[in-house]
């Protein structure tokens, strides 16, 4: 339907244009008619002047075919203003046709935007599951790296279940002696041994552990 929207435009415009100009066309044959019925008239008006100075036997015909030529011409005079309203109305309808047509066509551009907007979301709301999907496996391996450095320090140290290490004592414990960082850019919590280490990030958490 989008498709066919802009042909169906083009052709109401076309078709009140051919209207416009075959009206126009019209109006100018009918002036032009118009135009000789006056001439006509200023003829037989002076011919009836003449005929009323000399007193000719044929002043009866020549002022009958007079009023005749005078009814003519008012009702071309009807005519034209008739065909000059049609034209004013063409007109109007012209410009509230083309202006339907700039509506339907900002609707047609704000609908392709719209569609775009929503398929552009749709591509990138795939990509950002997953990217956060993989954040929260790494933070998770992270914790459970730290949970069991924090436990290796217990073990060999002798602490308490209620002693909490500090970052260098966990860091020898890791890879690299390093301390990991979550994905998503929350900060860590060490805790103490009994309980789990902990992120900031909502959800970012060592599942449970299982009796």
């Amino acid at each position: 339907m989008k498709n066919k929207l802009p042909w169906l435009i083009a052709l109401v415009l076309f078709a009140t244009a051919a209207l416009l100009y075959s009206t126009n066309r019209k109006l100018a044959d009918e002036a032009t008619a118009l135009r000789a019925q006056s001439t006509e008239l200023a003829t037989v008006r002076a011919e009836l002047e003449q005929i009323k100075s000399t007193g000719s036997p044929a002043q009866a015909a020549e002022i009958a075919k007079l009023r005749q030529d005078t009814e003519d011409l008012l009702r071309l005079r009807n005519e034209i203003r008739q065909l000059r309203d049609e034209r004013q109305q063409l007109t109007r309808q012209a410009q509230t046709a083309q202006a339907q047509v700039q509506a339907a066509q900002g609707q047609l551009q704000e609908a392709q935007a719209a569609a775009q907007a929503a398929q552009q979301q749709a591509t990138a709301q795939p990509a950002t599951a997953i990217a956060a999907a993989a954040a929260l496996t790494a933070c998770v391996n992270h914790l459970r790296q730290l949970d069991a450095a924090k436990q290796q320090w217990a073990l060999e140290h002798g602490k308490t279940a209620g002693s909490t290490p500090t970052a260098a004592q966990l860091a020898v414990y890791l890879q690299g002696n390093t301390l990991p960082t979550c994905p998503a850019g929350g900060s860590y919590t060490f805790n103490a041994v009994e309980l789990a280490p902990a992120c900031s990030i909502p959800g970012h958490a060592l599942p449970p552990a299982s009796n």
